[in-house]
């Protein structure tokens, strides 16, 4: 009702200004005409004046009416050069002000549902210099100051900002036109006054703001440099510490564009992906996922059989395949692209000189203009009272140590709910552990939706994994030589023995030794950076696990384009990195691959949304592959095709999702994947069936009913 009421009595003030033509009244002739009264009644009743002048200055300016610049003309010419100015730019101010704060009450909550995504996007730049760009508007007269009020009210900005920002802003325009006022008898026309030149001056005193920023910021970057000591020459462009996903797309940019690069590498080339993660996980889970089709051969009109093998040869694949990919990201491979690389541990000594100590025992010293740390993570492990003594195993470790055993662990305890935790526990169980997952969370995969946890957990009991969620671990004991976790459980305590314990609760960044530290670069779970992925020091920059916020190997590969690309061109121009469309998959059978946002997130947010859904068992190439567990979700803006994010539980999901990506990437709605040819019979087809459940939702049911009428009529 409140808005009801404000915006009937700003119609209503819109509508009598144009009824009783009040405008013809805010001219400059029909001000030279009532300057003698004016000044009559000025001189007669000045304190009343100037206060119904004023309020209808605000009046004015808070409706967004046109006549603002004649009433400052007004000013001028009535109250003389200092009165005027004060009372118009208090005024002026007060009014932009208000109206500022009308359409955030009123349009801002409507906008956000809407534009949501979009809109904090821009909130995220208001809230970082949101003065500077207000401060540039207000000083150029060319933009419309009342469009201004009403496009920064539907922003986070406050209020306060917005009116010292604007009194201060719009002072100097305010001046010029009180001061041609007391000339009035001079002026015909309002271009009289903002003559071209005088625009152009407003216009480059709108860069001030900026200028002083570019300004401020060289102090600061001089600030920080101010107790080290520059070089006058480099040895190199770039060193990148690191040799991950991140470390090796820096380094190979660098070499690409022909800058003279150094990789610093203390452990294996690849990094965690290639050694420890992704590859030999994915190959552990493909020979899981076969023991898991024989021992289920009726599903394919097969006989089931119990899959006899050797875990040492399944681990040696594993490593086989590790060895097959290694040369992709070998010394020599990169060193042949132009990458010098060097197998040693390096540290910052200064923000331009990295110290390594080499494989071979030599120190080395290099100067360089910009340094990328790409140090990576490693599996966090718990603060578990007894863990030392009972042994465990990580992500990064467990490849060596199950290598040299000839049987599988019989009972197996996988700690963590997450995807790392949901991935191993499924594959080891279909290998013949028994398995323990335990989570501490009331559910698995807490980021996905409740729906596809639910199938998660499906999933990992149909493939013989205990899942115990709302379990927390609370110490290891060693009791008669058996292995043993204690978990706490609605109060109480419960023992589960074990053979092997997988500690998989998540992972952190690798942030010490490196001389952070001593170069006081912050930290906070993961390395600070800027938009730009600059830290502290602007020639210092950090990608992938190091720097968050996702721990992916493709988002370190993403980042490292930007890193390398500000550290090498930044003079000229900086990328910030873009997080807008992020894939992720979590590896278990049936898949579970995402991108955007899913319906938790979206109202964790605000985001107006729709969804729909198409069930995978209503698929024909899934029906045929016996591989029906599982959907396609879309969510998408209210009312158009415009797709919010995508999450897709079933065979193949990470392959299935790629189109979603590129479509979200390059803008493209579902009306464009629904008229997209795909080949029959494939999962593929599962996103064009998306996109028609879609349409057929939002069919135009009116045009219909109309066309239906017109067949019925043409039938005669």
């Amino acid at each position: 009702m409140k808005k009801i009421l404000i915006l009937v009595a700003f119609a209503l003030a819109i509508i009598s200004f144009f009824y009783f033509d009040l405008g013809s009244q805010l001219t400059i002739a029909n001000l030279k005409a009532q300057q003698q009264a004016f000044d009559a009644q000025y001189q007669a009743a000045p304190f009343l004046v100037i206060g119904i002048f004023f309020l209808i200055y605000v009046v004015v300016t808070a409706a967004s009416l046109p006549g603002a610049v004649i009433l400052t003309l007004a000013a001028g010419a009535l109250f003389g050069l200092v009165t005027g100015t004060i009372i118009a730019s208090f005024a002026s101010t007060i009014g932009a002000t208000l109206a500022f704060l009308a359409s955030r009450y009123l349009f801002r909550d409507a906008v956000e549902s809407r534009f949501g995504e979009r809109l904090k996007t821009i909130n995220n730049g208001v809230e970082k210099d949101g003065p500077f760009y207000l401060l540039s508007l207000r000083l150029v007269p060319l933009f419309p100051f009342f469009l201004i009020n009403l496009l920064i009210g539907l922003t986070k900005m406050k209020a306060r900002t917005f009116y010292w920002v604007s009194q201060v802003g719009m002072l100097l325009g305010t001046l010029v036109y009180v001061n041609a006022g007391t000339q009035l008898a001079n002026i015909e026309e309002v271009s009289d006054i903002a003559s071209p030149a005088l625009l152009l001056s407003f216009a480059a005193l709108g860069l001030t703001p900026w200028i002083g920023k570019w300004i401020m910021g060289v102090i600061k970057r001089r600030k920080v440099y101010a107790r080290f000591t520059k070089p006058k020459k480099y040895d190199r462009n770039m060193v990148v510490i690191g040799a991950g996903a991140a470390g090796l797309v820096s380094s190979l940019i660098a070499a690409t564009v022909k800058a003279k690069v150094t990789l610093v590498e203390t452990s294996k080339m690849g990094g965690d992906c290639l050694n420890y993660g992704c590859v030999p996980s994915k190959a552990l889970i493909k020979s899981a996922k076969v023991a898991e089709q024989m021992r289920k051969g009726d599903l394919y009109g097969l006989s089931n059989s119990e899959p006899k093998y050797s875990f040492k040869a399944v681990m040696q694949r594993v490593h086989d395949i590790i060895a097959t990919i290694e040369p992709h990201d070998s010394v020599e491979r990169y060193t042949g692209l132009g990458v010098d690389v060097v197998k040693g541990y390096a540290t910052i000594i200064d923000p331009w000189t990295v110290e390594i100590k080499r494989e071979d025992g030599e120190i080395q010293r290099l100067t360089t203009r910009s340094i990328v740390i790409a140090t990576g993570g490693r599996p966090f492990v718990p603060d578990l009272p007894g863990l030392d003594d009972v042994g465990y195993v990580t992500s990064d470790n467990l490849w060596e140590e199950f290598a040299q055993m000839d049987d599988i662990p019989k009972r197996m305890i996988v700690l963590g709910g997450g995807p790392i935790g949901c991935e191993l526990s499924q594959a080891f169980a279909r290998l013949g552990a028994k398995v323990v997952q335990v989570e501490r969370a009331d559910r698995l995969l807490a980021r996905e939706d409740a729906e596809v946890a639910e199938l998660a957990l499906s999933a990992q009991q149909r493939s013989g994994v205990e899942v115990l969620t709302s379990h927390d671990a609370i110490r290891c004991e060693l009791v008669d030589g058996e292995k043993r976790l204690i978990l706490s459980v609605d109060g109480k305590e419960k023992s589960i023995a074990f053979d092997a314990l997988i500690i998989a609760v998540g992972r952190s960044a690798r942030l010490t030794g490196f001389g952070l530290e001593e170069l006081g670069i912050e930290t906070d779970r993961t390395v600070v950076t800027d938009d730009y992925l600059a830290t502290l020091y602007p020639n210092i920059f950090a990608a992938g696990d190091v720097a968050g916020p996702y721990q992916f190997t493709h988002v370190a590969s993403h980042q490292a384009w930007f890193a390398a690309v500000n550290a090498l061109f930044g003079q000229f121009r900086k990328f910030k990195a873009d997080y807008r469309v992020i894939p992720w998959v979590t590896f278990i059978d049936p898949e579970i691959a995402r991108v955007g946002l899913n319906e938790q997130d979206a109202k964790e947010q605000g985001i107006a949304y729709e969804v729909v859904t198409y069930d995978m068992h209503e698929l024909d190439r899934a029906i045929a592959d016996s591989a029906t567990h599982g959907f396609v979700k879309v969510l998408t803006v209210p009312g158009k095709d415009k797709i919010l994010g995508v999450t897709i539980v079933g065979d193949h999901a990470g392959e299935l999702l790629a189109e979603y990506v590129l479509a979200m990437k390059h803008k493209l709605g579902l009306n464009k994947i629904l008229g997209t040819i795909h080949t029959y019979p494939t999962m593929a087809e599962a996103n064009k069936y998306a996109a028609g459940e879609w349409k057929r939702a939002h069919a135009p049911e009116g045009l219909l009913r109309w066309v239906e009428r017109y067949h019925n009529w043409m039938r005669g």
